[in-house]
């Protein structure tokens, strides 16, 4: 009896590490740039603001477009984001963990994936820069 209790425990751990395992690849799949290119909105806050209060606020200089190309280039309103990030970027890639974007001096932000189609990093003011697409009406 104890050496089939022995067994079930080993067997258990087994299955969980390769469970673990199997979860943990799917979770670091690195994206293609063709499956982030497109628009998205940046939108900077402060961390009390919420999702709901921030979209009710009338700031256009806390929001903007950019685009990210499939050529891992950037366009649209990068001048904006180079003012809160203090380098206009001009690059991105992904990571297994979400995105980096990278500025005319080389400068490099990493925004962390939140949620699918949400990036987001917190600059060292404390305000919060979310990275997200634009909701298609």
């Amino acid at each position: 009896m104890p050496c089939s209790v022995q067994a079930t425990a080993g067997l258990l751990a087994t299955l969980m590490m390769f469970c673990g395992e199997v979860a943990m690849a799917r979770s670091l799949l690195l994206a293609e740039p063709s499956q982030l290119a497109g628009q998205w909105q940046a939108v900077l806050s402060s961390p009390q603001d919420t999702a709901q209060s921030q979209a009710m606020q009338d700031k256009p200089s806390n929001t903007c477009l950019v685009e990210l190309k499939a050529d891992q280039t950037l366009g649209g309103q990068t001048e904006c984001l180079g003012h809160w990030l203090g380098d206009e970027p001009v690059h991105w890639f992904t990571e297994p963990d979400g995105l980096s974007l990278i500025g005319r001096q080389n400068s490099r932000v990493h925004l962390g994936l939140r949620q699918e189609h949400h990036y987001q990093v917190t600059l060292k003011s404390g305000l919060t820069l979310r990275l997200e697409r634009p909701i298609q009406r």
